[in-house]
């Protein structure tokens, strides 16, 4: 049955909402796993894997029925773990390509790209899964769903989608022998040392991570 249906009577939504909870553990897993890797070569290839198979979740959420929640307010889930320590872990082993451009709204006209970083995209994305999932699994099945939508529309969503683009983007350059352009200075930060970071990003880029995945080098 396609997502189309899904608010049929005849879906269960437990079954809806335990593949759901499954993708998304198995993604906040897999990342925290990623981040203790030494290599940046280890990382990226199955963080490109996870990050698209998390936008299927996030489709799926898309494309479902309004879910309301059965509560008018949120319950209180108490303090929630951070996830600085893998915002550390991410800037270290992605340093020499940490940061990207991005369009926040590709529908609103004249926007200038921003700078973001694929480590604070990581730890958004955990974050904001890591909420619903309490829900979830204090059995407040409703609830999770509802977060886990809304925070598709208004958050995750468009973050997953900004590092993927950037990861595969980041591949296609090796793979086509497409050296990226020096960043100019585009950082998230105004400090030199980072400034100086950013214009390296492409070439350390080539040198260091296609010999590694096992791609063609830059000529």
């Amino acid at each position: 049955m396609s997502d189309a249906t899904l608010n049929s009577v005849t879906q269960d939504p437990g079954d809806f909402a335990v593949q759901i909870a499954d993708q998304i553990k198995t993604f906040i897993v897999a990342v925290t796993e990623v981040s203790k890797v030494e290599e940046p070569e280890e990382a990226v290839p199955v963080l490109l894997l996870q990050i698209s198979q998390l936008l299927l979740a996030g489709g799926r959420l898309g494309a479902y029925e309004d879910i309301v929640p059965e509560e008018r307010y949120e319950p209180d889930l108490g303090a929630e773990p951070d996830a600085d320590g893998l915002r550390e872990r991410f800037a270290v082993l992605l340093e020499p390509i940490d940061v990207y451009s991005e369009v926040f709204d590709p529908y609103e006209p004249r926007k200038a790209p921003v700078p973001a970083r694929i480590s604070d995209d990581l730890a958004d994305l955990v974050t904001d899964l890591r909420h619903g999932l309490a829900h979830y699994e204090e059995n407040r099945v409703t609830e999770a769903l509802w977060w886990w939508q809304f925070s598709y529309f208004s958050n995750w969503g468009s973050t997953a989608s900004a590092a993927l683009r950037a990861l595969q983007s980041l591949i296609a350059h090796i793979r086509l022998n497409q050296p990226l352009q020096e960043l100019d200075g585009l950082d998230t930060d105004s400090e030199t040392a980072d400034e100086e970071l950013a214009e390296e990003a492409g070439r350390v880029m080539a040198e260091e991570i296609a010999g590694p995945l096992g791609l063609r080098p830059v000529q």
